[in-house]
């Protein structure tokens, strides 16, 4: 594989630097929230959690231009690579959910 190749896979994979709060703040302009709730937290009746499961930076830009289901697409002329970006990195700062087994009630 030549030099100039990898490279070019390198920064294929590499998702622009995106800043969390103007993540958060796309995150409630462009209307995110409504489906996904203000924290990422999902409903069942609307939308999933967004903060459970990590996706990569690839996986996350294709599913928002070309999604399955009921989500609206969101074209790089709605939302920009930078803008995607910083929704991104906001879902990534936010605090996973714990899990089942370290809640004593939903043990039992």
């Amino acid at each position: 594989m030549s030099a100039f190749l990898l490279i070019l896979i390198l920064f294929a994979q590499t998702p622009p630097r995106g800043n969390a709060e103007t993540g958060r703040t796309l995150f409630m302009k462009i209307g995110c929230y409504q489906c996904h709730g203000r924290e990422a937290q999902g409903s069942t009746a609307t939308g999933p959690r967004l903060n459970q499961n990590p996706i990569t930076y690839t996986r996350f830009v294709s599913y928002i231009r070309k999604p399955s289901g009921e989500m609206p697409p969101y074209t790089a002329k709605v939302v920009s690579e930078q803008q995607a970006a910083d929704i991104f990195a906001f879902l990534q700062s936010l605090p996973k959910p714990p899990a089942v087994e370290s809640i004593p009630l939903l043990r039992q």
